[in-house]
């Protein structure tokens, strides 16, 4: 039935789905840049329309009340920011255990305001060995979709600097709320 409904979606959108083939194993995939909430509906439209199965990361003031068992029905697993690290924690925890799923997460967080990308998504990439998938949205194209996966080596600069290349010429809805992809771990080196 989300294929359905993902078929008929980009039918009807004025975006574009242009993307890579979704991986035949699970893997971290980047929402990038994150600058709107209509980056959700391209979300589930990009991951229904390939058929993965994933869960993504939200506020878990998004999970209060009547929204808590749509969020988590969607695949939403919710986030406490005040211990962020529990967070990798936990994820990590769910997928040595054995669970498998591909997980969204947005490393720019709350639609701009930010000045690095959290590193959540790094550190859950290096302690599972998932790949990372670079996945985008581009107001400038009006294209969204997969971009290619990588291998993280632990080189956190280089791997960033692959990171940053393919975002490079991206810009989301609002494109004055870009963050650069840049962790705080990189400043010191």
């Amino acid at each position: 039935m989300r294929r359905v409904i993902a078929r008929i979606f980009w039918v009807f959108s004025r975006w574009k789905l242009v993307t890579e083939p979704a991986q035949d194993r699970p893997t971290i995939l980047i929402g990038a840049p994150h600058t709107s909430n209509w980056d959700f509906v391209l979300m589930l439209g990009i991951a229904w329309r390939l058929g993965l199965d994933f869960r993504w990361l939200g506020k878990k003031s998004l999970f209060a009340g009547w929204r808590g068992p749509i969020m988590r029905a969607l695949g939403g697993i919710p986030v406490d920011r005040s211990d962020a690290s529990r967070v990798v924690s936990e994820i990590v925890t769910r997928i040595t255990d054995g669970e498998v799923f591909s997980l969204v997460v947005t490393p720019d967080g709350t639609r701009g305001g930010n000045t690095h990308w959290k590193s959540g998504f790094y550190r859950i990439a290096r302690e599972t060995g998932m790949p990372v998938t670079l996945g985008y949205v581009d107001r400038t194209t009006m294209t969204t979709g997969l971009g290619p996966t990588i291998e993280l080596t632990g080189d956190v600069r280089a791997d960033m600097d692959v990171v940053r290349a393919f975002y490079a010429d991206k810009a989301g809805f609002h494109p004055e709320k870009k963050v650069e992809p840049r962790l705080t771990a990189e400043d010191g080196l």
